[in-house]
C-alpha cells in the first residue's frame, strides 16, 4: 500500500513540475527538457518503489500512476471546470494585429517564436492577425481579416 501512496505522491509532482514547465508538447521539448524529465522521472522511480525491484512493486507503481492518469483524463472530458484547471484555458496573444507582450511573457514565448509560428501558417505580417490564441498543447491558432477577394 505504501507503493500506491507514494505513486501517488509522485503522480501529482510530475503533473505539477510539467504544469510549472509551459506548456510544451513531447515534440517541442529542448535535448534538455528531455533529459531533466528522463532523469527526474528515474529519480521518482526509486522514491516510489524505496528501491524495491520487484515486478510487484514496479506494476504498483506504474498502475497507480496509470489509473491516476486515466481519472483525470475522465474527469477532463466529463467537467469542464477540472479541464481548465488541469489544461489551463487558452490565451488571446494577438487581437486586430496587436500583440499582448504581457501575454507573451506569461506563457514564456519570444517574438521570434511567434513570427515563426506565424510565418509557417504563410501569415507576413501581424497586421494580417484578426486573433491568435495560444491553445493548451502550445499550437497557436491564427485567424486572419479576410481579404476582398476571398
Amino acid at each position: 500500500m505504501e507503493i500506491v501512496i507514494r505513486a501517488a505522491i509522485a503522480f501529482v509532482i510530475l503533473w505539477a513540475v510539467t504544469r510549472a514547465s509551459g506548456r510544451s508538447t513531447l515534440g517541442e521539448l529542448s535535448s534538455f527538457d528531455l533529459l531533466l524529465f528522463v532523469t527526474m522521472g528515474d529519480l521518482i522511480q526509486q522514491g516510489v518503489t524505496m528501491e524495491d525491484r520487484s515486478i510487484t512493486g514496479g506494476l504498483l507503481a506504474v498502475g497507480t500512476i496509470a489509473v491516476l492518469a486515466f481519472v483525470l483524463g475522465l474527469a477532463n472530458s466529463r467537467w469542464p471546470r477540472i479541464g481548465r484547471l488541469l489544461q489551463g484555458r487558452p490565451v488571446v496573444l494577438i487581437h486586430n494585429g496587436r500583440i499582448d507582450r504581457g501575454a507573451l511573457k506569461r506563457e514564456r514565448i519570444g517574438i521570434n517564436e511567434l513570427a515563426m509560428m506565424a510565418r509557417l501558417e504563410r501569415i507576413e505580417d501581424f497586421g494580417q492577425v484578426r486573433v491568435a490564441i495560444l491553445e493548451a498543447n502550445r499550437k497557436v491558432s491564427f485567424f486572419t481579416h479576410a481579404t476582398p477577394n476571398e
